[in-house]
């Protein structure tokens, strides 16, 4: 339950004022029609995150704990260091368009998440937690929370969301997170 928990904390935080959630609003302002996009979110976060968790879970596998413990560590000090970062939306999006509405948010996404801050996350947290399907399905839960408000609406969501300081939130998290992973002497969670 923990892994749960903490994975779909940390996603959901991370995610505000993300690539990803610019790319929910653009989605939602450009094709008006929501529950193809949610479900293409959904598909597309599932399938990037059941990847990222299956790595993390297989790095687990072949560091030993006390290696593992210092690379989760500085991991998650450099998430926390990469959260400070603001994100913006690469104009490549535009093209997969000719998939329809589900189809270009199911390939946009997929795409934008590849080495994105909640893959990366998910990673390190499949690598951190023993519960690969906990770990995949809070971050893709988080994910969702992020993101279907996002499309729901829209952009006056976004101007009114003090982003910078959720990002803060979400720094102290990872950072909080990588200095446990450090100072405990076996993984959490096991």
């Amino acid at each position: 339950m923990e892994a749960f928990l903490i994975s779909t904390g940390i996603v959901a935080l991370a995610e505000i004022g993300d690539k990803t959630q610019l790319l929910s609003f653009f989605l939602a302002a450009r094709y008006k029609r929501p529950w193809p996009i949610v479900f293409g979110i959904l598909v597309a976060t599932l399938a990037n995150h059941a990847f990222a968790g299956a790595v993390g879970a297989w790095v687990a596998e072949q560091l030993g704990a006390e290696l593992l413990r210092w690379v989760l560590g500085i991991s998650f000090i450099a998430m926390a260091a990469w959260m400070l970062i603001p994100d913006q939306l690469d104009d490549d999006t535009a093209t997969a368009s000719r998939f329809g509405v589900f189809g270009a948010t199911l390939v946009a996404f997929f795409l934008a998440e590849m080495g994105d801050k909640t893959q990366v996350a998910t990673v390190a947290l499949a690598a951190r937690y023993d519960g690969l399907a906990a770990v995949v399905t809070g971050t893709t839960l988080g994910m969702m929370i992020a993101n279907v408000p996002a499309v729901m609406v829209g952009e006056r969501l976004a101007e009114k969301m003090p982003v910078r300081l959720v990002h803060g939130i979400a720094a102290a998290v990872f950072a909080v997170l990588g200095v446990l992973a450090i100072v405990a002497g076996d993984r959490v969670g096991s």
